[in-house]
């Protein structure tokens, strides 16, 4: 006989876009007494069409803060304490549990540099309905994060993160990283092998060193720019991403087009000129052979990022962001790694195919 369970089904809060209950008012519980199985069948359901909402208002342009005060992440947000040379910051994140049978695991999800935890609510949903505890930061300087103007460091980013595991008391956990995450993913698990049981890197940029084809350029010229950057041409960067644009990719458009309303724009845009250095400065690329830990790489055939590809010329910039090549580079350093390659996938496979994506991270994380 199945095991009789009482289930919550009300979703976070009144203001939250992922809620779906819409007999009763948001605020309201429902308490459903079924069985195990029915129980499941309704949390899929449930997760299924929350994930299909989109993360915001559509057409909302009122100004953001730098901080993303006010903008609804999918599950509650509390924040790490974090110091840097006497200065108190803090560090946003999101700590999901299973809503039922819960296999003990963990696993941390690591966002892209222009994106945020809350983009991986498709994600989450489809690891704690396999039973994950999902654990998503945003970094020091993204996000709902504290925005210092500090020399950033994949080093300094990666021990935010293992205190942050530390406090929540998780000794082991699994790592699934898209874009700048895969770098920081990549330092992670070289600091902390110990605690990584297993990776899986979607369209990771950092498959190549970028300093051999791309000028350095100092901060100021990176910050002068950022301060240009209109809503057009924020979306044009963000369309190079995608093989097919849906509407639901504008969300990640607007909350920087919405940031640059902010009177605290211009400190943001320092950060992102210092993390842009990192990325620059600090490759992972040489150390892929390092690597001890099982590895699934995900890469979208159509990816063609790369950092600084505006610096360069016509001919150097064909030769940046091979991601089919940079893939296959980069399966042949990691020993026993795995590779998919997708060719209806550009820069972020886990929004363009997440059905598929979703199968192929759940069948490597339960090897």
């Amino acid at each position: 006989m199945d095991e009789i369970v009482s289930v919550d089904v009300s979703f976070i809060g009144s203001g939250c876009p992922y809620q779906t209950t819409a007999a009763r008012p948001p605020t309201s519980t429902t308490k459903v007494t079924m069985t195990t199985r029915s129980t499941i069948a309704l949390l899929l359901l449930l997760l299924a069409a929350s994930y299909a909402m989109p993360l915001h208002a559509a057409g909302d342009t009122t100004p953001l803060g730098i901080a993303l005060e006010g903008y609804p992440y999918p599950h509650p947000v509390r924040f790490h304490p974090v110091s840097y040379f006497g200065d108190d910051l803090r560090m946003a994140y999101m700590d999901v549990p299973p809503p039922a049978n819960a296999n003990g695991r963990t696993v941390v999800l690591m966002h892209g540099a222009n994106f945020f935890g809350a983009y991986w609510h498709r994600t989450i949903g489809a690891l704690t309905a396999a039973g994950y505890r999902v654990v998503v930061p945003d970094q020091i300087g993204f996000g709902k994060s504290s925005k210092p103007v500090i020399p950033y460091s994949f080093h300094w980013l990666a021990s935010n993160t293992k205190s942050l595991l530390d406090s929540l008391g998780i000794q082991r956990t699994s790592v699934v990283a898209h874009s700048m995450g895969g770098m920081l993913a990549t330092r992670f698990t070289l600091m902390y092998p110990q605690t990584v049981e297993r990776l899986t890197l979607a369209n990771p940029i950092g498959l190549e060193d970028y300093r051999v084809k791309v000028p350095w350029i100092p901060a100021e010229r990176i910050y002068q720019a950022m301060l240009k950057r209109t809503e057009t041409n924020i979306r044009a960067y963000h369309e190079s991403y995608y093989v097919e644009w849906k509407p639901e990719y504008d969300e990640y458009v607007m909350v920087h087009a919405r940031m640059q309303d902010s009177a605290q724009f211009p400190q943001f845009a320092r950060v992102r000129a210092q993390i842009a250095q990192m990325i620059y400065e600090q490759p992972v690329v040489y150390e892929f052979p390092l690597l001890r830990t099982p590895t699934l790489l995900i890469i979208g055939q159509q990816d063609r990022t790369a950092l600084g590809k505006a610096r360069v010329s016509n001919a150097a910039r064909a030769t940046l962001g091979q991601y089919p090549q940079l893939g296959r580079q980069a399966h042949a350093a990691i020993k026993g790694s795995r590779l998919l390659e997708w060719g209806d996938a550009g820069h972020a496979p886990q929004l363009e195919v997440p059905e598929r994506f979703h199968d192929a991270l759940l069948e490597f994380l339960a090897e």
